[in-house]
């Protein structure tokens, strides 16, 4: 099995999307899945300039000689496609989203209809496998990862992939200070690793184990407090 995973965070190994993305595809790696890991911040991937050429003039070839050139081949033969992203103004980050503009190639500029819905129709030698997304985000409450979800299951759709679930982080501002002071957070982390177990082993992930990664570390109002503090910190440090 051949998974291709993309970290979207700008801060790659030290942003708090890497603590939930990683240890998810250690347990995949466990479980015995292949697994590559791109961070979008290396890659160097140009945006979609919308031309139509990968569909009317060199059909399921991109003109544009960038990273997603070697990307292609990876994408038309992984079985799980896995997204890890920050939540940033309601949705994925930017070079998140060109990488997925640019998948455009991979489908035909045709349409078909699919339970009543226009589609395009994906090319040959496409696995269409899983899609799990893995997010993090600094508000407490879990609706700020509607849009998000909303995103990718219609990717899915429209690429003919299956959505696997989703390993979601609220409040994760809060999980590193909470390491620096000892609390316990290996449950997480634990729960984490085991769904990439589980994605492996029974091609799903539990709604218990994904509740984990999701609980609350926090209430709400001490949060809040927290953060506007550490916030008013930062800003008085530049008066000095």
């Amino acid at each position: 099995m051949k998974v291709l995973a993309f970290n979207g965070s700008p801060r790659m190994d030290k942003g708090n999307t890497a603590l939930i993305l990683n240890p998810f595809l250690e347990g995949m790696k466990e479980a015995g899945a292949e697994v590559e890991l791109f961070y979008t911040r290396k890659l160097k991937i140009n945006p979609c300039h919308g031309g139509f050429t990968c569909w009317l003039k060199t059909p399921g070839q991109c003109w544009q000689k960038d990273d997603m050139q070697m990307l292609y081949p990876k994408l038309r033969e992984a079985d799980i496609y896995v997204f890890g992203t920050p939540v940033y103004v309601d949705g994925i980050t930017g070079p998140m989203k060109n990488l997925l503009d640019r998948i455009v190639p991979l489908v035909q500029p045709f349409f078909k209809l699919r339970d009543g819905h226009c589609r395009h129709l994906v090319r040959d030698g496409h696995k269409r496998g899983k899609v799990v997304l893995v997010s993090n985000c600094g508000f407490w409450e879990m609706d700020n990862f509607d849009p998000l979800l909303v995103h990718t299951k219609a990717f899915c759709k429209n690429a003919t992939m299956e959505f696997a679930g989703a390993l979601l982080r609220p409040h994760g501002e809060a999980l590193r200070p909470m390491m620096k002071l000892g609390r316990p957070l290996d449950d997480i982390f634990d729960a984490a690793k085991d769904a990439g177990r589980q994605l492996v082993r029974d091609g799903k992930m539990s709604i218990e184990t994904l509740n984990i990664v999701s609980r609350e570390l926090v209430p709400l109002e001490l949060y809040v407090r927290a953060a506007n503090e550490t916030f008013q910190r930062a800003l008085d440090a530049l008066k000095k």
